[in-house]
């Protein structure tokens, strides 16, 4: 992938901590290389596309569309505090399967695909799986921050009613 004759940074955006972590260390390449930052959402409608398939509904899909966007913007403003300083980029809200989709952002083989990382004692995803096998180009994967662990602990004993508190 060429953008404006320079080769790309891909980063795949969801909103997680490990994802935000991904931007950040994506824009750092990007400003190293003199390269395009390409921030990556993919989404899919929340029933699925199958169901969706079956019963369009324009309206929805802009919706969840809209709520993909907001999620991006959301995450360079966390980052970023709006758009990098020192470095050009771009944000994409591309609809499908976000391994796929990253894969096909970062086609080329000058390209960086950039991905987060749960911690090492949970599974890796699907993307995860996915991106690993398909891509061609390289892959760096950036850890997500390590909570202290008094904050683990307490998150996992945590239910529903404690969050729906927290905002009265």
């Amino acid at each position: 992938m060429t953008m404006s004759g320079r080769e790309a940074v891909v980063v795949g955006v969801s909103g997680s901590l490990a994802s935000l972590a991904a931007l950040r260390a994506g824009a750092e390449q990007a400003r190293r290389g003199g390269r395009v930052l390409v921030a990556v959402l993919a989404w899919e409608p929340p029933e699925g596309e199958g169901l969706y398939l079956r019963h369009p509904d324009a309206e929805w899909a802009r919706h969840w569309y809209g709520e993909a966007r907001g999620r991006l913007d959301r995450a360079f403003d966390e980052v970023f505090g709006g758009p990098p300083r020192g470095v050009v980029s771009e944000r994409r809200v591309i609809r499908g399967r976000a391994g796929r989709v990253l894969c096909d952002v970062a086609a080329h083989p000058d390209a960086l695909l950039v991905i987060g990382a749960r911690p090492h004692w949970r599974p890796a995803p699907r993307t995860h799986r996915y991106v690993h096998a398909h891509a061609t180009c390289a892959v760096l994967t950036t850890p997500a921050p390590r909570l202290p662990k008094g904050v683990r602990r307490t998150l996992r004993r945590m239910t529903p009613t404690d969050f729906a508190l927290a905002g009265h």
